[in-house]
C-alpha cells in the first residue's frame, strides 16, 4: 500500500495532482483544503495517501496531514459515502470543522457539503460520533509553557480558525504578556464574541 509520497509536484489540475517520485508520476485526487496549501509546480511536496481499489480502477487520494487522511478513512466507512463523496466533504470543511459538526450534531452544516443530504448527514452523526477528534484549541492540545512570541502564535491560531488578520490582531489586544497560548486563544475568542 502507498502511505505517503514525497516528490516534485509536476501537475495541478483540481482536484488532481501529479507528483514525480524518482521518475514515476503518481496521480492523486486531493481535497480543496489540501489543494490550496500545495506549493507551486516544480517544488517538493509531501502528501499522506490512501489507495482505494475498485473493480474498475485503483485510485490514489492525497492529504496534507495524517489527521485529514484519518478523517477520510472514517468517512468512507459510513454507509452511503464513497471515496469521492468523502473527498467532497473534506473540500467543504477541514477535519476539525467536520469533527466539531459531528460532535455538535449539526446536520444542517453537514448537509451543506456536496452530495450530502439530510439523511446521510444524520447517518454521519450516528456512525461517527466519538470517532473523530478535533485538534482545535478547545481540546487543550497546546503546551502549557509560554513561548517567546506567544502573541504571534495566538494570532496565527486565530488566522487558522478563519479570522482575518485585522480581527486577530484586535482580539489579542489587552491579553497580558506571558499568557500561555491556549489561554490566550480562549481570551481572544471571547474578545471576538463581544
Amino acid at each position: 500500500m502507498i502511505s505517503r509520497l514525497t516528490g516534485k509536484l509536476i501537475e495541478k489540475n483540481p482536484p488532481q495532482v501529479v507528483i514525480d517520485v524518482n521518475g514515476v508520476g503518481y496521480e492523486a485526487d486531493v481535497s480543496m483544503q489540501t489543494f490550496y496549501n500545495l506549493p507551486s509546480v516544480g517544488e517538493t511536496v509531501h502528501l499522506y495517501t490512501q489507495l482505494v481499489v475498485r473493480e474498475d480502477a485503483h485510485l490514489l487520494f492525497g492529504f496534507a496531514s495524517a489527521e485529514e487522511r484519518a478523517t477520510f478513512r472514517q468517512l468512507v466507512k459510513v454507509s452511503g459515502i464513497g471515496a469521492k463523496t468523502a473527498l467532497g466533504i473534506l473540500s467543504a470543511m477541514n477535519a476539525d470543522e467536520l469533527a466539531q459538526a459531528i460532535a455538535e450534531e449539526d446536520v444542517k452544516r453537514l448537509s451543506s457539503a456536496p452530495g450530502i443530504g439530510k439523511k446521510t448527514a444524520e447517518r454521519m452523526v450516528l456512525e461517527l460520533r466519538g470517532k473523530l477528534v478535533s485538534h482545535t484549541v478547545s481540546d487543550g492540545l497546546f503546551a502549557p509553557a509560554a513561548v517567546a512570541d506567544e502573541s504571534q502564535d495566538i494570532i496565527n491560531t486565530l488566522l487558522a480558525l478563519g479570522y482575518n488578520e485585522r480581527e486577530a490582531k484586535a482580539a489579542t489586544k489587552g491579553i497580558p504578556k506571558g499568557t500561555e497560548i491556549g489561554e490566550g486563544v480562549r481570551l481572544a475568542l471571547k474578545n471576538l464574541l463581544k
